[in-house]
């Protein structure tokens, strides 16, 4: 497998990736922009958290419909199309902040259609990457969109607080640029993006979705990754909402309770670094089960130890293994999809892991105000537990080989 050095000099992915960077980054920092100057404009607590809700709406109803685009329409162009849309969208709010005349039902209709260009994106740029980089170098590429990730979220928040402070539109005038350089960066793509062409006649497109769900669920180890996905996200999200609740409850300083989040993010990002070393070290299936029961150790001493420095440190080290754990088994995955098939299974994937997010802060504010911190973090051990064991005890995710040896076993793995 090679490394980030190996990576840079693949045009197009660097291309994609500095493009995406900047574009998540500006994402960020508007999302944390929008809950602030919702309230700013009606004084509602209720209708500044109803704005993040819709721009993940926004995601979701997208996804589907975007998985079929990217198998059948040109990635480049349906990425640039929701990159200008997206320039577009923000534009408008910043000549309403100039105008004197924001509305919350305009940043509503902004938040829902910007979280519907980033679901059409996703499909297609997973897809693109499977087009520009070769099978040995998927590992290094999936942890540097890891890092990515981290790295918007590390700096959104504060950039996002910087510039709100400047003004209450110069958040969106930001993530307006964002979109233009991403725009403007997809535009210097130099492989041809075109979708595989299936085989036989072109089906409507409820049968065409219907397949990537069926292509999924046929297969167990795609099926068992499905489940994973959707279980590991509601925990894990849990934990963090449950730990950041009872720090909040036991009246520790705001500025310590954030650097819970600042020190996740930093060992997000050294994670991802990383990733490639230790998806070359390990067999990929060992990775994922490793990384699945690496939060269950380090939730323990939470039960007893309500500190800043307990939540930072258990948390941040669990994050640190995860970059490894979803870049290599995403690899895997990406590099037994058929082509034809990539968006679509991409897409579901998404959809899925993606569903049961809404319900973490749900579960971790419920159990605490029930059953008190230390039995919330009981019962969220147990939770991850019962989930660790879902790829622990699935054969077909055990079983995957470390990255060299894929290539052997991609035609009867594509078939199980």
């Amino acid at each position: 497998m090679t490394g980030f050095r190996d990576l840079r000099k693949n045009h197009d992915f660097t291309v994609l990736w500095i493009g995406q960077t900047v574009s998540e980054l500006g994402t960020q920092v508007s999302m944390f922009a929008f809950p602030l100057v919702t309230y700013a404009v009606t004084g509602s607590a209720f209708l500044a958290g109803l704005a993040g809700g819709f721009e993940l709406l926004g995601t979701a109803l997208a996804l589907l419909p975007a998985g079929l685009l990217a198998d059948r329409v040109d990635r480049r162009l349906v990425m640039r199309c929701a990159s200008g849309i997206g320039v577009l969208l923000y534009a408008s709010l910043v000549v309403a902040g100039v105008l004197g005349d924001l509305t919350v039902p305009h940043l509503f209709v902004v938040a829902l259609l910007s979280g519907a260009c980033a679901g059409v994106f996703a499909p297609s740029e997973m897809s693109a990457v499977r087009s520009v980089v070769p099978r040995e170098q998927l590992p290094t590429a999936l942890s540097q969109q890891q890092a990515r990730q981290h790295v918007g979220h590390l700096l959104g928040g504060p950039l996002g607080g910087a510039l709100y402070a400047v003004t209450r539109w110069a958040p969106f005038l930001f993530d307006a640029v964002t979109f233009a350089v991403s725009w403007l960066l997809l535009g210097r793509l130099r492989t041809d993006l075109s979708p595989t062409p299936g085989t036989g006649p072109r089906r409507n497109a409820r049968a065409d979705v219907a397949e990537g769900f069926r292509f999924q669920w046929s297969r167990p180890f795609f099926r068992t990754l499905m489940l994973w996905g959707m279980c590991s996200n509601l925990v894990v999200n849990a934990v963090f909402v449950a730990a950041e609740l009872r720090l909040i409850q036991a009246g520790y300083a705001p500025w310590s309770i954030g650097l819970v989040s600042t020190a996740a993010g930093v060992c997000g990002i050294l994670g991802a670094i990383a990733a490639p070393r230790l998806i070359d070290l390990l067999p990929t299936g060992r990775l994922t089960v490793l990384v699945a029961w690496s939060f269950v150790p380090l939730l323990v001493p939470l039960v007893v130890w309500n500190h800043p420095a307990a939540v930072m440190v258990s948390l941040s080290v669990g994050l640190f293994f995860n970059p490894a754990g979803n870049a290599g088994i995403s690899s895997y995955k990406m590099s037994i999809t058929p082509p034809e098939l990539i968006g679509r299974v991409q897409s579901v994937g998404m959809l899925t892991s993606w569903s049961t997010m809404p319900l973490a802060p749900v579960l971790g504010g419920a159990l605490l105000a029930s059953l008190g911190g230390a039995t919330t973090m009981l019962v969220l051990i147990g939770v991850a537990v019962a989930v660790a064991l879902v790829p622990t005890l699935s054969r077909t995710v055990r079983s995957v080989p470390r990255p060299s040896e894929w290539a052997r076993d991609e035609a009867e793995l594509a078939l199980v």
